[in-house]
């Protein structure tokens, strides 16, 4: 894990970035007895939120600046069942970045045992929500977004990056 800062600034989120541990609510269990596919969507969700935190775009962004971020695409891969009881951690991968877009890769892991339940690949939109349109990112959560990116250098990237759906080539 590699944590940098930027001259005057809170330092940077570890690389990977590590969401608090959550709990699986047993609303979220479904008829098959797992979590349901939507809430590994809320989870990640969550998990987005609290690095958002970490780069300086969560509400108080919005409130002061009248800018937010939109989710634009989404690809979930769903890789071992979740049960009510297991506690999950996130790890958030920020990609890139550039002038109104951030590439984030996530996976949903077991908190204890470690293994991976899920991934999630997004790309997010800057939105100035006056205007309720896509909008360059201020300079200086530009230049920390960018920091975050350049952090993880040296972090090998996780498998599964890039993947698209589609049915398995016949041989």
């Amino acid at each position: 894990m590699t944590t940098v800062t930027t001259t005057g600034e809170v330092p940077l989120p570890p690389a990977p970035f590590r969401s608090s541990v959550m709990q699986i609510e047993p609303q979220w269990i479904d008829y098959n007895g797992h979590l349901n596919m939507a809430y590994y969507n809320v989870m990640f969700d969550r998990a987005i939120d609290e690095m958002w935190l970490q780069l300086g775009i969560g509400p108080a962004y919005m409130k002061a600046r009248q800018c937010s971020t939109f989710t634009a695409e989404c690809h979930v891969r769903y890789l071992r069942e979740i049960h009510l009881g297991d506690p999950v951690q996130l790890l958030v991968y920020l990609l890139g970045a550039d002038e109104k877009r951030l590439h984030t890769f996530e996976e949903l892991r077991h908190a204890d045992e470690g293994w991976l339940s899920a991934t999630s690949e997004n790309l997010t939109l800057h939105i100035d929500m006056e205007a309720r349109k896509v909008a360059p990112f201020p300079p200086d959560i530009r230049a920390r977004a960018q920091a975050i990116v350049d952090s993880y250098a040296g972090v090998a990237r996780p498998e599964g990056i890039g993947r698209n759906v589609a049915m398995p080539s016949r041989k």
